[in-house]
């Protein structure tokens, strides 16, 4: 890597700061900037901040693209992402783009590997070098925002309530929505309602796991062992028979529509009617689920409405320099009833 230097913090009768200038200062070899720089994976978490600290502090940018990052000039948003092949993922990156689109920016995506700080933080180096104004991230299920390396002065907004407080973040009511469709199920006469839920790892798998025990435990109703999938219809299905071990089954509530439509597939091999026997609710409202048989009762996420939030706070901190941190906008997720969930059956009814 060259000895590039820095306009920034550079001026009248100023030497610009160097690649040995950042190296001295965070106490590590010229090599170890570098690294930092290109965003390697291979250096230490501790060590990254040290060095992005002492950019910081310099005012030093390693290249043009990281020059344009600073000035604020590049009219390209950064975004990070994990598992695009996800609904959540897939949709909320694509109501980013088009929300940038409609601002007049383009998007540049990375999808990490793991959503754990080593491999956000390497990401946010690997786009830093190609020139961005502000980064959203979209899922870090693992990471903190104290454990990842994020750069003091750029523009941050996360799909992750954990981030307020140091950047701001926007999300669906995921426990309100996953306590909708309970309450609508316990109306029903359902005397409780069993969850198949998300990936115990997930941030929106664990609220809407809390939401489903709120609704049960605040109503005084038992509340069944947690049915754990990976999101995916293939373990919505195969989960079918863990579920249908309990006799007094007569409501589900699924932790998305994916795994909902699996579980409607078993339950119809099984010759289990939905709603007449089982009543099965979902999360997302995918366009599929309208298509479904019969048509899936959810609870729907507004994808567009939380790409437009989560550009809208980005750029008030890009353009007019806003603080935000504190900033936690929470978008409804109302329940959309269709034709797959009914009464509870006489032997289940409270």
């Amino acid at each position: 890597m060259t000895d590039a230097t820095s306009r920034r913090g550079a001026g009248p009768g100023r030497v610009a700061s160097s690649i040995g200038d950042v190296a001295r200062l965070a106490g590590v070899s010229t090599q170890t900037v570098s690294r930092v720089a290109h965003g390697a994976p291979s250096v230490r978490d501790e060590t990254r901040r040290r060095v992005l600290d002492a950019m910081d502090r310099l005012g030093y940018s390693p290249n043009a693209a990281a020059r344009a990052l600073r000035s604020g000039a590049s009219g390209t948003i950064g975004v990070i992402a994990h598992q695009l092949a996800r609904t959540g993922e897939s949709r909320t990156v694509e109501a980013v783009v088009e929300a940038a689109r409609r601002e007049g920016y383009t998007v540049s995506l990375v999808d990490v590997q793991t959503p754990g700080s080593d491999d956000v933080s390497a990401a946010v180096q690997r786009l830093s070098h190609q020139t961005i104004d502000g980064l959203v991230i979209i899922r870090a299920e693992t990471a903190t925002p104290t454990t990842l390396a994020l750069p003091r002065r750029l523009p941050v907004v996360a799909v992750d309530s954990r981030f307020v407080g140091h950047h701001p973040a926007v999300g669906a009511d995921q426990a309100g929505g996953a306590a909708a469709a309970v309450q609508h199920l316990l109306d029903l006469r359902h005397a409780t309602v069993h969850h198949l839920a998300g990936p115990a790892a997930s941030v929106p798998a664990s609220s809407r796991v809390d939401g489903w025990r709120d609704a049960l435990v605040r109503t005084g109703r038992r509340v069944p062992p947690v049915v754990v999938g990976d999101w995916s219809a293939e373990s919505g299905y195969a989960l079918a028979s863990e579920l249908l071990a309990d006799p007094e089954l007569t409501a589900v509530f699924c932790g998305n529509d994916e795994m909902a439509s699996g579980l409607l597939l078993a339950l119809h091999e099984r010759g289990v009617r939905v709603p007449q026997d089982v009543s099965v609710v979902g999360f997302d409202d995918i366009p599929l689920a309208r298509f479904l048989w019969p048509p899936l009762t959810t609870v729907r996420q507004d994808f567009a409405a939380i790409g437009e939030r989560l550009v809208e706070l980005l750029l008030a901190q890009v353009r007019d320099g806003a603080v935000l941190a504190n900033r936690h906008v929470t978008v409804p997720a109302p329940l959309v009833v269709r034709a797959s969930t009914g009464p509870a059956r006489a032997s289940g009814a409270s």
